[in-house]
């Protein structure tokens, strides 16, 4: 359910601005976005895991928060970020 320690610094690396950098909003979103992929394939096989389900209701709230902060301060990083990650169909 969890993502491997070796694909989070991938999604780091992958989405950081700078070397070093976890803390921005690109990198926490497209963590959370694995997270979230992660969670929505366990419940295909798991359909009554409700206390999971919780959990991945506040990582998509969370996720929501963020996006919303990335979309009210720059929007161009937001909508390449979205477009990165498949978001907003």
């Amino acid at each position: 359910m969890s993502i491997t320690a070796e694909r989070k610094q991938a999604l780091i690396k992958d989405y950081a601005l700078k070397s070093g950098d976890t803390g921005s909003p690109e990198v926490q979103i497209a963590v959370l976005s694995e997270r979230v992929t992660n969670l929505t394939e366990h419940f295909k096989t798991h359909k009554k895991d409700n206390h999971s389900r919780r959990g991945l209701l506040k990582l998509v709230s969370q996720r929501r928060r963020l996006l919303d902060y990335l979309k009210k301060n720059d929007t161009a990083r937001y909508e390449t970020l979205i477009k990165r990650l498949g978001l907003r169909r």
